[in-house]
């Protein structure tokens, strides 16, 4: 399915210039989790706007790939105009450092702080440090993944509660045929249900899209508890911060598909960690990326705005 122009990855982090160090974008509804801009597609367009400064106002730099973000996200992003602030925080020769203030309706949303090279020209020691993931993915033909004849691969036609998560139908997921790994580790090859292909800039989107295992979780238990409520398994998970290290500037016409595995640590009092690695199709790292969320009931979600610093 190719969506409309306004609603594709390009259309929906397409970003106005005001002047030389603030952008305008519009986050979309259909990019939302509930009433809420899905946290990664929001670091996407935090990517847009580093993209769109090193390659005008700071273009003498020479430093057009971010190879390091971190967001903390303050308050609940809305649909509708958002303004981005950038302060050139630190410009050197061989990385520049720019921070990055979103606001919507006069209110500090979140805060972003970038890191900007050029993956090109970068020279100096290289090591392999002989990583393996463990236990190693299971192997894929991605031309059969393509038509979903892959013997070890199926796609997921049904996402759980795909309503409220509507920026997850930007995305299909394949899976294991078998099962993951456990409840706190998971694999996916995605790609964009847009027609698009993968770029740096959607590498934010990426990273933000995974299984939920806050939900897998669940799920077991009311398969275990006939007394359980299935509908306590509706939950929002809104990123407290986030962090990406950019390993390889993928090729500038972008790539189809992409792997990622995702692992959670520790899920407590309702707040756990994500860890994600994200690997291409000749199985290098592509970014690694590091999370701290909540889970909280998904009528925080859709509750009336209260002014001040709640989320």
């Amino acid at each position: 399915m190719v969506s409309t122009a306004n609603e594709t990855f390009a259309g929906s982090t397409s970003l106005k210039a005001q002047s030389s160090h603030t952008y305008e974008a519009d986050f979309r509804d259909s990019w939302c989790i509930g009433t809420v801009p899905h946290g990664g597609y929001v670091t996407s367009c935090f990517l847009q706007v580093a993209s769109k400064h090193f390659n005008t106002t700071l273009s003498k730099q020479n430093q057009p790939h971010s190879i390091a973000l971190h967001i903390d996200f303050l308050r609940r992003t809305e649909a509708g105009p958002a303004l981005f602030t950038v302060k050139d925080t630190k410009l050197g020769r061989q990385a520049s450092v720019i921070h990055v203030t979103l606001t919507q309706s006069g209110r500090e949303e979140a805060l972003a702080v970038i890191t900007n090279s050029n993956m090109t020209t970068e020279e100096g020691v290289s090591f392999s440090t002989s990583y393996k993931m463990t236990p190693q993915p299971v192997p894929v033909s991605l031309e059969r993944l393509s038509k979903d004849e892959d013997e070890k691969w199926c796609l997921q036609s049904r996402m759980p509660s795909i309503k409220f998560r509507k920026a997850m139908a930007k995305l299909e997921f394949y899976y294991p045929r078998n099962g993951q790994v456990s409840n706190s580790c998971a694999d996916e090859w995605v790609r964009l249900s847009t027609g698009e292909k993968w770029t740096n800039a959607s590498l934010g989107f990426l990273s933000d899209a995974w299984p939920m295992p806050v939900e897998t979780n669940l799920r077991e238990q009311a398969s275990r508890d006939p007394n359980h409520d299935s509908n306590k398994a509706i939950m929002w998970y809104p990123t407290l911060l986030l962090n990406i290290d950019f390993k390889k500037a993928l090729p500038e016409e972008g790539v189809k598909w992409l792997f990622a595995r995702t692992e959670s640590k520790q899920i407590k009092n309702g707040r756990f960690d994500i860890e994600v690695v994200i690997l291409d199709d000749t199985g290098d790292i592509v970014a690694l990326s590091h999370h701290v969320a909540l889970a909280v009931p998904a009528e925080r979600n859709v509750a009336k705005r209260v002014t001040g610093s709640k989320m």
